[in-house]
């Protein structure tokens, strides 16, 4: 029997990152289900998600990987940097000390994937506004002074999404983005059965879903 044929040209790989409880699968389930989450249970491990979009004309399906953010479980978490074209990197608004630790993560993210790795930073919980504890202004600095990537708000989340696979594109469009590379993190009109990986790596632990 022949295989069906497949609805999308590249799978792109994303790591969502940052500490426990800022709310990296809430935001991996409101784009991947179109549904809120106010709260979700602690990732342990990392938890899976996919998605097809669409960037210029191109159906592009998205591989991401939420990765728990307590400290016991970083050494098993970063293996699934290795071949990420895109990193989405969230804090809580509301808690500077999740702010305080942008830098590691970014550093983790800057040595474990590839030079062409599109960041993305998100101040999540941004509806508890009268909490808030770090200020725009602030992590659009941070933005600027750690090399310029993208800073959106939470309730952009579909934007954050969309705008990490748009500059991924256009790199692989001016040839910044090597695709015969193992580690790019994209792979092109894949030949094998879909939800094969795209580089080897180990199975998600189940146990838990949530930030």
């Amino acid at each position: 029997m022949a295989t069906a044929p497949y609805n999308y040209s590249y799978i792109f790989k994303y790591i969502i990152i940052g500490d426990m409880g800022v709310g990296k699968s809430c935001l991996l389930h409101q784009f991947t289900e179109k549904k809120f989450m106010a709260d979700c249970p602690h990732t342990i491990g990392v938890e899976f998600g996919t998605r097809i979009i669409e960037v210029s004309g191109q159906k592009i399906k998205l591989q991401i990987w939420d990765t728990a953010g307590q400290e016991r479980f970083r050494a098993v978490t970063r293996s699934y940097y290795r071949g990420a074209a895109g990193a989405l990197m969230v804090y809580d608004i509301t808690r500077r000390s999740t702010y305080n630790h942008l830098s590691s993560w970014l550093t983790d993210a800057r040595n474990l994937t590839n030079p062409n790795t599109v960041i993305i930073l998100i101040g999540n919980k941004a509806d508890l506004e009268a909490q808030r504890d770090v200020t725009y202004e602030e992590a659009k600095q941070f933005a600027e002074e750690n090399g310029g990537f993208l800073l959106r708000l939470n309730e952009n989340v579909e934007d954050a999404f969309l705008e990490a696979a748009k500059k991924i594109y256009q790199n692989i469009q001016d040839g910044s983005l090597d695709l015969n590379a193992a580690e790019s993190g994209v792979q092109h009109k894949p030949s094998a059965p879909q939800g094969g990986r795209l580089t080897s790596e180990p199975q998600p632990q189940r146990e838990g879903c949530g930030c």
